[in-house]
């Protein structure tokens, strides 16, 4: 690739409650004003940063249009509710396991091949930008899924973390060694503060749930630790931790300074705090989607993913450890050169 063109970007993920699966009103503000399966208004995460870099949207791996030069632009592998571990997400159909997500990653490579051959492809590969997000759903969707659940009689939350961590470390390895080597690993959001969280567990103020807020605080220095470890055995910083709890807790916080009237309270949905269900044609839907931190159940609005891709671009290494995207891309233009 030339070192003037943007990086191919690769997102491997689950999602919160999917990604596959969302109608209307999802995609009302997205430009053609129809759902496209992103469980936002309008943008997300790797759509807002393609936008910054200049490149097309990523389409989804299994798009019927995702052929021919738009594979060099990259793909998208994320699915709905999947986690690190398989047991994550069971009450999920037809979700694409974080396993057959990365099987999908080889054979998008082998079809690059097929495109652009062998010696272009990887280095199309070991270009590109690739973003993993795992981690809460085994949270939300195994370990408190229900009281007394399978994982929380077997191992303390200590212990599930650790073997959470671990686990991650095995799929970050096969990353690596799939060719990936820009690899931007998002840690867990403030899970006890997400509108579904202040339903399902009766917040009586909007205070966010203690335990699921312990939860995501344990986990996340785990995973720095991890994901320094990983590069010191990789030899280069290939995994870059990005601080997703620090990202999201500054507008929840403190919604006002982010020009937000709530923080709590999502746009769409039904129930206390619009947090029961998803958002459904049959929701109430609020008039200004600038207003809210919040687009469903768990899912910032395209405004909120703006401020978060703001600190993936240019966060300090509170936010970005230990590169943010800027000056990532600088190190690889000057490589290239």
């Amino acid at each position: 690739m030339h070192a003037n063109c943007a990086p191919a970007e690769l997102a491997l993920r689950g999602s919160r409650a999917g990604e596959c699966d969302a109608e209307l009103p999802y995609g009302l503000d997205y430009p053609t004003h129809r759902a496209t399966g992103r469980f936002s208004n309008g943008l997300n995460v790797p759509d807002i940063i393609s936008e910054l870099l200049g490149a097309e949207p990523v389409l989804p791996y299994l798009s019927p249009q995702l052929d021919g030069r738009r594979l060099l632009v990259g793909a998208n592998f994320a699915s709905a509710g999947v986690g690190i571990l398989n047991d994550t997400g069971v009450q999920f159909l037809n979700i694409i396991r974080i396993q057959k997500q990365l099987r999908y990653f080889e054979q998008y490579q082998s079809r690059l091949r097929s495109l652009v051959g062998a010696a272009q492809a990887a280095a199309l590969v070991r270009g590109a930008l690739v973003l993993i997000t795992l981690g809460g759903n085994d949270f939300v969707n195994n370990y408190y899924l229900v009281p007394f659940s399978a994982r929380s009689r077997e191992l303390s939350l200590p212990d599930f973390v650790a073997y959470l961590v671990s686990e991650y470390a095995k799929i970050l390895r096969r990353l690596h060694a799939l060719g990936a080597r820009r690899v931007l690993v998002t840690g867990s959001g403030p899970l006890g503060c997400a509108p579904a969280e202040l339903a399902l567990r009766g917040s009586r103020a909007g205070e966010c749930d203690a335990e699921l807020q312990r939860a995501a605080a344990l986990y996340n220095p785990r995973l720095v630790d991890m994901i320094g470890k990983l590069n010191g055995e990789v030899g280069g910083d290939v995994f870059v931790a990005v601080n997703a709890y620090r990202m999201h807790m500054d507008f929840i916080s403190d919604p006002a300074a982010y020009g937000f009237a709530t923080s709590k309270v999502a746009c769409c949905g039904q129930g206390p705090y619009n947090g029961v269900g998803l958002c459904t044609a049959a929701s109430s839907v609020c008039p200004d989607r600038a207003v809210y931190a919040f687009w469903d159940n768990f899912h910032p609005t395209e405004r909120a993913n703006r401020f978060i891709v703001s600190q993936f671009m240019d966060g300090t290494p509170e936010y970005m450890h230990s590169f943010n995207l800027t000056t990532i891309l600088a190190i690889d233009a000057n490589r290239a050169t």
